[in-house]
């Protein structure tokens, strides 16, 4: 096992890895359901519909992806064949996705939707699961595991965040030669070709930054052949833990929160607020004062109030954010932005600054509850005599993949009650629709926050208990 301080260079080069993830990540959550409802004439349910029967397949491949991966013999290892492998055929895919075939319009465009996310949920998870598990094979130390998932969480928002941007701010601007700007369907070709080189590029950082560890790291057990059977059996045991459990719930809804309110944030920002691409674009980088503002946030929640109760202050103060602007908004004390563009408003540097706030607490949320998957690899170990980082984080995997999945779906649902027009303007919506749209989404996004710190509630490792589980597994290691 390596030492419990991890270098920088390794904790940069592990955390650039999550680029790939946050590209696919954002482009899924925020131009998506834009790009085959509004701009290909696919309707918006029938986009949540194919993206809900692709989580469908994940639910099983994941956890196999997972198993094989904790299973794996090779002199590279567990982990880094399965990430090497992926790194061209997921990016080939995701271009392939932003430009389909122009002989297919419409709801003619399910069966290829449908097919495109099972593919890249697919081959994302032949990297994620793998690269994700070596962080608690890279350490064991509590507080270090959080600096580790501070900077993987930091690189995959900074990667979807700026390519959501660019897209924005550059590729999308409205031009002479781009008069539909957001709605240029050759637009999004060209964020499909760059989003799969960077793909690509952060897959083969990641996989080479950390293959002088693989000496270092966890072998495979010798044991006798497994057939499908035991593999069930093994992974069945594995996720039994009531931790776990509260923590994969947790996860879930956390997921398919995020999905619905990054799937609604094009939606909310430019019908409900009334903000112009150039506004959003700005307001989009919130999310990189917030990741940068994370890496220190987080290990700090870990330091002072343990990961659990950390997680909890974060996501109990997520409730008094942008829940609370909205419902100002529908009670007619906040307007939204005047249409003079040289009325003055002070509504762009508040929606800006309440966004940067959200943005920290949600990432170092995020951040805790990785952390907290990766202290179940040694309380499992102590239970089962294996090492399954690989089936804790295919399990994680699977319910973070709920934000294009259930997310995108409730999203649709949302504007399926708010009778959302396909392919509407902004301008072109009437205050009472831009009103239920709001009136909406707000019960269903506090809705999952309540809910999941409900669930967090009922996660038991803290630091004493981490300790001792790990005094326990290096005590039968040197035995």
């Amino acid at each position: 096992m390596a030492q419990a301080k991890v270098p920088l260079f390794t904790k940069l080069s592990y955390g650039f890895g999550a680029i790939a993830y946050g590209v696919k990540n954002n482009g899924f959550d925020y131009f998506l359901l834009l790009f085959y409802s509004q701009i290909l004439g696919v309707e918006a349910r029938m986009v949540g519909l194919a993206l809900l029967i692709a989580l469908v397949f994940d639910a099983f491949s994941d956890p196999i992806v997972g198993y094989l991966s904790d299973n794996t013999r090779s002199r590279w290892g567990r982990r880094h064949p399965w990430m090497y492998f992926a790194a061209i055929p997921v990016s080939i895919a995701y271009y392939f996705l932003w430009s389909p075939p122009g002989g297919l319009s419409g709801n003619q465009l399910f069966a290829y939707l449908v097919m495109l996310s099972i593919l890249i949920r697919t081959l994302i998870t032949l990297y994620e699961v793998p690269s994700s598990a070596l962080a608690p094979e890279i350490t064991r130390d509590y507080d270090e595991r959080t600096s580790l998932m501070a900077w993987r969480t930091f690189f995959g928002w900074i990667g979807g965040t700026l390519i959501a941007a660019f897209t924005l701010a550059v590729i999308l601007a409205p031009s002479e030669s781009n008069p539909d700007g957001l709605f240029n369907r050759d637009g999004f070709s060209t964020y499909g070709l760059i989003a799969s080189i960077l793909i690509f590029v952060s897959i083969l950082v990641a996989s080479l930054g950390t293959h002088r560890l693989i000496p270092t790291l966890p072998k495979v057990a010798e044991t006798a052949n497994r057939n499908l059977r035991k593999m069930f059996s093994e992974i069945f045991e594995t996720l039994t833990s009531k931790s776990f459990f509260a923590l994969f719930l947790a996860t879930i809804i956390s997921a398919v929160s995020t999905g619905l309110a990054m799937s609604l944030n094009i939606y909310i920002m430019s019908f409900f607020w009334g903000f112009t691409q150039e506004q959003i674009s700005i307001i989009i980088l919130a999310s990189l004062v917030a990741a940068g503002l994370s890496v220190m946030v987080a290990p700090l929640l870990t330091r002072k109030f343990g990961k659990r109760n950390g997680a909890l202050l974060a996501a109990t103060s997520i409730l008094f954010m942008s829940p609370v602007m909205i419902g100002l908004r529908l009670f007619g004390i906040l307007e939204p932005m005047p249409t003079d563009p040289d009325a003055a408003s002070f509504l762009l540097p508040l929606i800006f600054v309440i966004s940067v706030i959200e943005m920290t607490l949600t990432i170092s949320f995020q951040v805790l509850m990785f952390s907290m998957i990766a202290d179940l690899v040694e309380e499992s170990e102590v239970k089962t005599k294996r090492r399954s980082e690989g089936v804790f984080f295919a399990a994680i995997t699977f319910s973070a993949k709920a934000t294009q999945g259930l997310g995108i779906f409730a999203a649709s649902l949302v504007l399926a009650m708010a009778s959302f027009p396909e392919g509407a303007k902004p301008g072109d919506v009437s205050e009472e629709t831009v009103v239920s749209l709001g009136t909406a989404y707000l019960p269903m996004i506090l809705g999952l926050w309540i809910l999941r710190i409900l669930c967090i509630k009922f996660y038991k490792i803290d630091r004493a208990t981490h300790e001792a589980n790990v005094a326990k597994t290096a005590a039968a290691e040197a035995a």
